[in-house]
């Protein structure tokens, strides 16, 4: 599976980082950064749910 960042709409909110955070950070500027996009087993359960806590739907897994 894949994480996809729609990197435009992300608003820097955290609730993924918070979520997944062995997957994606924050960096000093606020900007998520996917530490790993291509996630499986129990790493692709983090991912889903990262994306479904996201309040502007800037993530998703394929």
């Amino acid at each position: 599976m894949r994480i996809v960042l729609d990197r435009p709409r992300c608003e820097g909110h955290g609730l993924c980082e918070e979520a997944a955070p062995r997957l994606m950070h924050l960096d000093d500027e606020g900007e998520l950064v996917l530490d790993r996009e291509e996630v499986d087993g129990p790493d692709a359960a983090l991912a889903r749910a990262a994306a479904r806590v996201c309040p502007v739907a800037a993530l998703r897994v394929a």
